[in-house]
């Protein structure tokens, strides 16, 4: 894509990651009907024919290059899949379950979990306040107007916790999300909602990436907060700085730590930080969306995604598998255990997916209004779940058992209804199949 065809569009970095903020769709899951099992993993588009129908459209159309989904019960080994596509739009590579996509904010819900570990091991707290593990967090500032000078401030009047963080109820502000001088403070320290392409995006200066996690947390440390801790939701940079405070904790690197503690004990070998060379030809295209037209946006070939970030963010820096991102799924509905493995405690588990904002905070016109949001997920009479800038969405059902999952690369990803129409897709689905078992 030529570089001029980018600065003339209306794309930014911030239209195209604030995308995070749609994976809201799973919460909703809670209230459909139940669906009986399809058993052995195969191609399940027959008994799924209105998800078949919606996939098919945007592959047709081609809005997408690829449209592919997961629908897996309980403990069943396998999930099975729904739709298709190509690696690109110049590609005859068909997509499959070992297919890598960019997950952006699918990559909270690991890092939450990856936190309710340590929490359950009994290196952290989930009310320990942030200052005990990161001092530099300790006497924090809160800007008057979150818009405002960066120095019109008060001090924080309570100290950021754990739990706060997990929930985006700690006050710190987001490179997708902060305005004014913050934001411009955010940009000139390498903070961030994610790495798009290596191309420059419209609309937001060049970002020089902080030289490790513990410097990126020391930038942010040293800027005030959008809101007193515990006051207000407001999706933010949280579940990065766990990353942070997981290496603190844990005494190992942030990735050495999800690949030992999470990644290895679930099987999980195609998620990366950095997709590695011999794995390129599995990664697909992720596109722009301009004017109707699919702009590629990060090639696969020279994909930033093949580089290790310096400082690798715990909200956004995953690529990963529909087979992969399942098996985290189905480990979650096995509260812990996969497969024999208890990779997590139950009680680690059922925390993570329970409401854990603080009582004092204020959701009213916020995302989380009548919801709940647990480790790094948004929680809904049941449901888990969250998705990503780029169009993927993952969540489990504990009341249904089922675990789903939509697959797709396109920015941002309002610039479709997918989620909306995969939902009321799914809710048509699994109504039908429940009329079917009555008759």
């Amino acid at each position: 894509m030529a570089q001029s065809s980018i600065a003339s569009s209306a794309l930014s970095r911030r239209s195209l990651l604030r995308g995070g903020a749609y994976a809201a769709a799973g919460a909703t899951l809670a209230a459909l009907p139940f669906g009986r099992p399809l058993m052995a993993m195969h191609d399940v588009s027959e008994s799924w024919p209105n998800l078949a129908a919606l996939a098919k459209r945007y592959i047709d159309e081609r809005k997408v290059a690829n449209m592919f989904m997961t629908i897996g019960w309980n403990q069943e080994d396998h999930a099975h899949t729904i739709g298709g596509g190509t690696l690109s739009l110049a590609d005859s590579v068909p997509v499959d379950a070992d297919t890598l996509y960019r997950i952006y904010s699918m990559t909270k819900p690991i890092t939450g979990m990856a936190t309710m570990m340590l929490i359950d091991d009994g290196v952290l707290g989930l009310d320990q306040p942030l200052g005990d593990v990161l001092p530099a967090f300790a006497d924090m500032q809160v800007l008057v107007d979150p818009e405002g000078p960066l120095d019109n401030t008060v001090p924080a009047a309570r100290p950021i916790t754990i739990r706060q963080l997990l929930t985006h109820t700690a006050g710190l502000g987001y490179g997708i999300v902060s305005k004014g001088e913050l934001l411009d403070a955010y940009n000139q320290n390498g903070i961030v909602g994610g790495r798009v392409s290596r191309l420059p995006i419209p609309g937001f200066p060049p970002v020089t990436p902080p030289a490790s996690l513990a410097v990126w947390a020391d930038n942010l440390a040293s800027l005030p907060l959008m809101y007193q801790p515990a006051t207000k939701w407001s999706y933010s940079a949280s579940l990065d700085l766990l990353g942070r405070v997981i290496e603190v904790a844990s005494g190992m690197s942030y990735p050495e730590f999800l690949r030992t503690r999470m990644f290895e004990p679930l099987g999980m070998d195609s998620t990366y930080f950095a997709v590695p060379g011999s794995e390129i030809g599995r990664l697909t295209t992720n596109y722009g969306v301009l004017n109707g037209r699919l702009l590629p946006l990060d090639p696969a070939a020279a994909s930033i995604y093949t580089d290790m970030p310096t400082a690798p963010m715990g909200g956004a820096d995953l690529v990963s598998t529909p087979r992969d991102y399942d098996r985290f799924l189905r480990m979650l509905l096995g509260y812990g255990t996969l497969d024999g493995t208890e990779v997590m405690s139950e009680l680690a588990v059922r925390v993570g997916t329970s409401d854990l904002i603080p009582h004092t905070v204020d959701t009213a016109g916020s995302w989380m209004e009548g919801m709940g949001h647990g480790a790094g997920g948004r929680v809904h009479e049941g449901t888990f779940g969250w998705g990503g800038a780029a169009g993927t969405l993952a969540a489990v059902d504990y009341r249904l058992g089922l675990r789903t999952a939509l697959w797709t690369q396109y920015m941002p990803s309002e610039a479709y209804p997918v989620r909306e129409e995969y939902m009321e897709a799914l809710e048509a689905d699994l109504r039908d199949m429940r009329t079917q078992q009555a008759a």
